[in-house]
């Protein structure tokens, strides 16, 4: 899969049905005058796929079109050759974690993955959902109550719920929120081993940082528009090398100016309100170098903090490339 970082992006065009699992063809959604998902068309395989962008993107728009829940307002949504508007026999092969809450407070963890063993028809519901509890490590609290859940229990107990019938496809929305760092890390060494073993698996997110740890590659959402997609080290490096704004206070705002100006990683340097603001393009050149720099000038660095790195302000510039 190759990088595409135009205005107009050209994802990976679907190919005949059955070669990827899930294909989204010119897809588009409005509510009204408002564009959710204005048309984005990708293609996935088995692997995992993060869906990345800022709160509002129209993330959770497009994986609940993948599940079924929303009609396209234009375009196609195919999950496994099939499309996945009124299609209720795809649930058999499709698992899915709603980012609400989707617990019934008043079951134990057990009871709630039991029951949608059974809703799900298999021969065997007990050994399904002991074999599922046990792939989220929630055995120690499987007898409690939902309800007196923490937010990442909730969520570990809606993944075993969804996978109880070992599905081809997995659909997460924001599935780590909530979640402590060794659940997380848990369920994303899970999630590895799934897609390994052939697996079709698509998570939303927000954090940059989940999707590094976990997405072999990366759907970039910005505004309800598709501003990026492929390898996720490739998106990664573009968003590294891209103009960044620093403002750094120092014993000397005047003299470590001058000597930042001089620096190749820097192009553009201003003084002002007590601190040095220093605009460059390279921002791992210019973070090993500053302290270099003031050294040489025999100035004492007080402060050095990025001022645009925001999700927003990158995912903004991956659209304007």
């Amino acid at each position: 899969m190759t990088v595409d970082v135009r205005r107009e992006p050209q994802a990976e065009s679907p190919a005949a049905p059955g070669q990827y699992a899930i294909e989204v063809t010119n897809v588009s959604k409005w509510y009204g005058n408002v564009v959710a998902v204005n048309d984005i068309t990708f293609a996935l395989g088995p692997g995992v796929t993060g869906l990345l962008g800022p709160n509002g993107a129209g993330k959770s728009t497009l994986l609940h079109m993948m599940s079924g829940f929303l009609k396209p307002s234009s375009g196609s949504v195919r999950v496994l050759g099939a499309s996945a508007w009124q299609h209720p026999d795809m649930y058999r092969s499709v698992g899915l974690v709603p980012e609400r809450e989707a617990v019934y407070r008043f079951l134990s963890g057990w009871e709630f993955v039991l029951l949608s063993a059974k809703l799900q028809g298999l021969k065997d519901p007990e050994a399904a959902a002991r074999r599922a509890i046990h792939e989220v490590d929630m055995e120690s609290a499987q007898h409690r109550a939902t309800g007196g859940y923490s937010k990442g229990m909730k969520q570990r107990v809606k993944v075993a719920a969804a996978i109880v019938h070992e599905p081809q496809v997995l659909v997460l929305d924001e599935p780590f929120n909530g979640a402590d760092p060794r659940q997380r890390l848990h369920l994303m060494d899970m999630l590895r081993e799934m897609a390994a073993n052939g697996r079709t698996i698509v998570f939303s997110s927000h954090i940059l940082e989940e999707v590094e740890r976990l997405a072999e590659r990366v759907l970039v959402v910005v505004a309800g528009r598709l501003a990026a997609s492929g390898d996720f080290r490739e998106i990664r490096r573009l968003m590294t090398d891209r103009p960044h704004t620093f403002t750094v206070r120092s014993s000397d705002n005047r003299r470590l100016a001058s000597a930042l100006v001089a620096d190749p990683s820097v192009f553009g340097v201003e003084l002002g309100d007590g601190r040095v603001t220093v605009r460059t393009s390279e921002f791992l050149a210019f973070a090993q170098a500053v302290a270099r720099v003031a050294r040489t000038a025999d100035v004492s660095l007080f402060e050095l903090l990025p001022t645009d790195e925001s999700l927003e302000s990158v995912f903004s510039y991956l659209v304007q490339r």
